[in-house]
């Protein structure tokens, strides 16, 4: 009944109720359920911040990415890509982290990374403290 009324409406042949009635197609695409993905990147050099960018971008990658190489080979360096990771990941809302010297964390906005707050180191006592 449908193919006979979309062959009608192609060959051009008119049918009298074609003026009051349309036609509905559903283009709707079934969106498929996306898995988030936590992926490890190397930082060697400033230019692999793009690639950590893209998969960020994507907005279903969590990266944990290890700095121990570029901190050693040129901080100044590490500072450029970690600003440029950071000011992207504001754009998207996300959060980064540092996790231990040597490694950060970045996420998309739908995940967050709780962060204890900094408790207030206490001085070193030395021996004349109690003597007053």
């Amino acid at each position: 009944m449908v193919l006979d009324r979309i062959k009608r409406v192609f060959s051009g042949s008119s049918g009298g109720d074609f003026d009051s009635e349309y036609l509905e197609i559903d283009l709707g695409k079934e969106e498929k359920e996306q898995k988030v993905t936590v992926k490890l990147f190397v930082l060697k050099d400033y230019e692999e911040t793009t690639s950590i960018l893209n998969d960020l971008r994507e907005g279903y990658t969590i990266a944990i990415i290890d700095i121990k190489v570029l901190r050693q080979k040129d901080p100044i360096e590490l500072k450029r890509a970690i600003s440029k990771i950071k000011k992207t990941i504001d754009a998207l809302e996300g959060n980064i982290a540092g996790f231990g010297e040597n490694m950060v964390i970045a996420t998309p906005s739908f995940a967050r990374i709780h962060k204890e707050p900094a408790k207030a180191k206490e001085e070193p006592r030395n021996k004349f403290d109690d003597m007053y």
